[in-house]
């Protein structure tokens, strides 16, 4: 797990009607709190954790992405470009395989192709610099076509529900940001590279 509460209470100046009304109340609130807490290195929700198709494969998405519309899958890759469209921010990736943390290898030769993601929010392009690592959880929505360079490439088509950025090789000490999700909680990011993300769930 890669959160913890601690809470402390008193029932000075509480009825016993109201106190228990307070206590159902926290019920509740831990409950939601410990079902939204992440176990994943890159602080993917579990919540979400439990939708994600761990059988699907990149190569099978890209040999068919139509068959696969509306399957969540844990991916990895590296920015190469980003543009603002009308319904959020589009990033070119290049698909590279994860290692046991969730991190992207950082050897390109191991590339089963590119995607095109889609951030349905607005994400400066400026801040997607190429050569960025990010481990993400896609949802499917089918293929484009457009051109790389003077040819015709058909691109897979995800629908990004979390998002993680790597830090620098630099930064070699496994810390990380806050990964946060709609699903509720908050992880720590890890990895030998550290980093941050944020999820935006269904």
């Amino acid at each position: 797990m890669f959160c913890s509460l601690i809470v402390v209470v008193t029932g000075v100046g509480y009825s016993t009607h109201m106190w228990s009304k307070f206590l159902r109340v926290w019920v509740v609130i831990l409950s939601l709190i410990a079902a939204s807490c992440s176990s994943s290195p890159v602080g993917i929700p579990e919540t979400l954790e439990l939708h994600i198709d761990k059988n699907l494969t990149f190569t099978e998405v890209l040999a068919s992405p139509e068959s696969y519309k509306g399957r969540l899958i844990l991916l990895g890759g590296e920015v190469l470009k980003a543009k603002r469209l009308k319904e959020g921010t589009q990033v070119e990736l290049l698909q590279l395989p994860l290692n046991n943390d969730q991190e992207p290898t950082i050897d390109l030769t191991q590339s089963q192709g590119r995607v095109l993601v889609l951030h349905q929010e607005f994400l400066d392009p400026a801040t997607l610099m190429p050569g960025m690592l990010v481990t993400f959880v896609g949802e499917v929505s089918g293929a484009i076509v457009e051109k790389m360079d003077e040819v015709d490439y058909r691109y897979p088509t995800l629908t990004v529900k979390h998002w993680h950025v790597w830090t620098p090789a630099t930064f070699d000490d496994r810390r990380g940001a806050p990964s946060f999700g709609v699903f509720g909680g908050m992880g720590v990011g890890g990895g030998s590279r550290g980093g941050g993300g944020f999820g935006i769930g269904f």
